[in-house]
Parts: C-alpha cells; structure tokens; sequence
C-alpha cells in the first residue's frame, strides 16, 4: 500500500485534516503505521479520541516510530489508550 485507501467524503473538518495530517508525516514508515490506522478508525472515533490523536501527532516521529515498534518507551504523557490501539493495529497484518 503507497496511500490512503479512504477517501475523505462524509467527515467532518477534522477527522479530514486528521486524515491528511496521518497520512503525510514526514517518513514513509509513519506514514504508513499512522495512515493506515487513520483510514480504518477515524470515522468511529469518539471526540476525546480525536483529541488524542491530534496530541500524540505532534510527538516527532523517530520518537514515535521508536515507541511504536518497541524501542523505547513513549513518554508517559501520550501514553494511553490510543497508543496502545495504534501499536496493537500496526502488529496486523492488514493487506492480508
């Protein structure tokens, strides 16, 4: 997969720039871990979620990227359950 797979039509303002903001990290791995949750979960995902997400997207990505793939721990203060759904989402294989 080389981009988004959901289209944007029928979100609101910002679960679109949620999206678009998921998708275009800045390293193609982020892109592809954040994008990919992004484009299966953002529709369902409740206000505080929403939230979260906007927060834990400002962490610089080799520090996420590190977090989520195990290398070290993410700072206590994105830590939660997004990031544990979003670490859990990028174990699977989803292009099986």
């Amino acid at each position: 997969m080389t981009g988004t797979t959901r289209s944007s039509g029928g979100l609101d303002d910002r679960r679109k720039r949620l999206l678009f903001r998921c998708w275009h990290r800045g390293t193609r791995e982020m892109d592809l871990i954040l994008g990919r949750f992004a484009d299966a979960e953002i529709s369902g995902m409740r206000d505080d979620e929403l939230a979260d997400l906007e927060r834990l997207i400002e962490v610089p990505d080799p520090d996420l990227y590190a977090a989520l793939t195990g290398g070290t721990p993410l700072v206590p203060e994105y830590a939660g359950p997004l990031f544990d759904r979003i670490k859990a989402f990028r174990a699977v294989d989803h292009d099986a």
